[in-house]
């Protein structure tokens, strides 16, 4: 039940788990207000001007006034329940592919936590990132293809970057990616950490809805209509394989799993003795099997609720008669489980172990699931995987997880302030892009330089030195990696000494194949004076004519 009197299906989910919950706090980064014990404090300023110039280069209307929310986070991520976020900015464009792609709206909000660990019924979260300033940009339903996902993630990163007022690197940027397909629901693929898995997490996620629906036509053909027409039935088999040949099915393994390399064995397990237990699946025979995504199939859609809901995380999680064990002892065991189940060849069978209300739990999501099977695609939120494959995470929230926060009071955002902020906004990257091609730059070499913050000093050692636009560009965008890479700190070099290198290069005699000696000399002695620097290394150039008088003497 929300705090507005609804209910939620997150909420519910989350009540279920009866998760225990720990957080890994250290005085340097955590105060009173990431405990939940002392009132909000107002917005950091810096982090709504950030959010305003945002959505400007993504050309939003800005807010008159900002009114902080609550957005319900029940899985412990934020010790409050609730993370404050504030809408800045609305209806905004950019231009994508000859056609324009809608920003539906731009929010300021807190970080969560971040998960160390989630095992059985215990959560770990460290909270050194809750509460730091992030930027929601939420995109229209326009994109048509994977690929394209793809390439609108990488062109909302460019214009956030192309500001310098955000951070860069591997998880400075997560996506939540929302797709479905005609007949479909929406399913949100949470916290994409890399635009490149994008494509392959859509397309399997697209198969996937089209495969559930598929499932729903042949169980409503077999007759399957509404919950009345599920008979499903679990029993307490214990005793039946106290002695299976399967690891998993025996106390000693499940005790073993629980203690092994974990102090908090206690926090994780579940209420009551060890307990196995078989669902019976009348008439669903073959539909355990049931291609789902690519190298997965619908067990694989129970193995998700159970893990996440009733906390059974020892692999496999369960099995099913689909997939039995191989193995004489293990086929006989399968035999006397259908038999005391009353099981036909037409039924299926899924098999779980655990806590004993945990296995109570899993038997009454399996229902649920097949429930939803019937019904088509169900909204989830999902977790992504490297291969494009996704899990089950949580049930998708509804619109009453947000309501509005009244200890905080709300901002006004007056027009000199948005003016103020219009009037220093960096050049858009498109339209850098096309003014670096102009002089024949690669466009890896431009996104790479808009993504780590390199155009801005391009356009400014251009300006103040005079120098060549294509020549900086690659400077830039290709001689500097391998010095990033050798952790040589170049980008705590000022503009002013950039600047001062490339004068030196177009005006003195100093040869350009020097760059990588002077650039690491000047990173440990950023004070010295570059003209003594040049003469200590006697990095001068060869005085004119040297070939001809080389070549005179030669002869």
């Amino acid at each position: 039940l929300s705090e507005l009197g609804e209910y939620d299906g997150t909420a519910l989910m989350e009540f279920k788990t009866r998760k225990n919950i720990v957080y890994l706090l250290h005085t340097s980064n955590v105060c009173t207000y990431e405990m939940d014990d002392t009132p909000p404090f107002l917005m950091n300023p810096q982090a709504l001007d950030i959010a305003i110039e945002q959505c400007l280069m993504l050309g939003c209307d800005i807010i008159d006034e900002v009114h902080i929310a609550r957005k319900q986070y029940l899985d412990g991520s934020i010790p409050t329940g609730f993370q404050r976020t504030a809408i800045v900015g609305v209806e905004g464009r950019l231009p994508f592919r000859g056609r324009e792609i809608t920003i539906t709206q731009v929010s300021v909000e807190e970080d969560s936590c971040r998960e160390v660990s989630d095992r059985g019924h215990l959560i770990v979260w460290r909270t050194d990132r809750l509460g730091m300033p992030l930027i929601e940009t939420v995109t229209g339903p326009d994109l048509r293809t994977p690929e394209e996902v793809e390439e609108a993630i990488l062109l909302v990163g460019r214009v956030c970057r192309s500001t310098g007022h955000v951070r860069v690197g591997l998880g400075a940027s997560r996506q939540d990616i929302n797709v479905s397909v005609r007949g479909g629901r929406r399913v949100e693929i949470k916290g994409v950490p890399r635009a490149g898995w994008a494509p392959g997490l859509v397309h399997c996620e697209a198969v996937r809805q089209v495969n559930l629906l598929s499932l729903r036509d042949e169980l409503l053909g077999r007759g399957f209509r509404d919950s009345d027409d599920l008979a499903i039935e679990h029993r307490d088999v214990t005793e039946l394989v106290a002695d299976s040949t399967i690891d998993q099915l025996r106390a000693d393994s499940w005790e073993r799993y629980l203690a092994d390399g974990d102090q908090r064995s206690d926090l994780e397990r579940g209420s009551g003795p060890f307990c196995v237990r078989a669902v019976h699946l009348p008439g669903l025979g073959d539909t355990l099997s049931w291609p789902t995504q690519p190298n997965r199939v619908f067990a694989d859609e129970l193995r998700g609720r159970v893990r996440v809901i009733a906390g059974l995380d020892q692999p496999p999680i369960l099995l099913h008669s689909e997939d039995w064990p191989r193995g004489a002892a293990a086929s006989d065991e399968l035999d006397r489980l259908r038999r005391t189940l009353g099981c036909s060849s037409e039924d299926g069978l899924v098999v779980v172990w655990g806590a004993e209300d945990d296995t109570l739990t899993a038997a009454e999501e399996i229902r649920l699931r097949f429930l939803d099977a019937m019904d088509g695609v169900p909204n989830e939120t999902r977790q992504p995987f490297m291969d494009g494959g996704t899990d089950f995470e949580r049930i998708l929230p509804g619109p009453d997880r947000m309501y509005p926060d009244t200890d905080s009071p709300p901002q006004r955002v007056t027009r000199e302030r948005v003016e103020g902020l219009r009037a220093s906004l960096p050049e858009p990257p498109w339209s850098r892009e096309s003014r670096y091609t102009e002089v024949g730059v690669p466009m890896p070499v431009i996104h790479y330089l808009i993504r780590r913050g390199g155009a801005r000093l391009v356009d400014a050692v251009v300006e103040l030195s005079a120098a060549d636009l294509r020549r900086a560009c690659f400077f830039f965008g290709e001689r500097l990696k391998g010095l990033r890479r050798a952790g040589i700190a170049v980008d705590e070099l000022s503009d002013e000494r950039w600047c001062e290198l490339f004068a030196m290069f177009d005006s003195h005699p100093v040869a350009w194949e020097a760059w990588r000696s002077l650039v690491e000399r000047l990173v440990d002695c950023p004070d010295i004076d570059l003209q003594n620097l040049v003469d200590e290394m006697a990095l001068g150039r060869a005085p004119d004519g040297w070939r001809e008088r080389v070549a005179g003497l030669a002869a």
